[in-house]
């Protein structure tokens, strides 16, 4: 999967979306209008920042925030194929079809 891939797939998504009023933290990309954000984790294989300690605590912080806020967030690794993503986005885009955003502000 390619960066280029990702961009035509997620073309309504805002890439490295900052989602928290007070932290940094940004979602690769992300879907503002229904909180839902799509992570990528890579170095996985290579005891990269996101598999050792202090990364993976960090990340723990970063998404605990994200689902305390309201977030769905989809959590990938570079091992994924862009059909696994994208059958997800396209089942997920599907069960938001299905919802009145009223219903969705509420639970928010």
């Amino acid at each position: 999967m390619t960066e280029n891939d990702l961009k035509t797939m997620l073309y309504d998504w805002e890439p490295e979306y900052r989602f928290h009023p007070k932290r940094r933290w940004r979602f690769d990309f992300a879907n503002p209008e229904y909180k839902v954000a799509i992570e990528f984790e890579g170095g996985i294989w290579t005891n990269g920042r996101h598999s050792r300690g202090v990364g993976y605590k960090n990340d723990c912080d970063k998404y605990n925030a994200a689902q305390v806020l309201g977030w769905r967030v989809l959590r990938y690794t570079t091992s994924h194929t862009l059909e696994q993503v994208l059958a997800d986005i396209v089942e997920i885009d599907k069960q938001l079809l299905r919802r009145p955003k009223a219903a969705m502000e509420k639970n928010n």
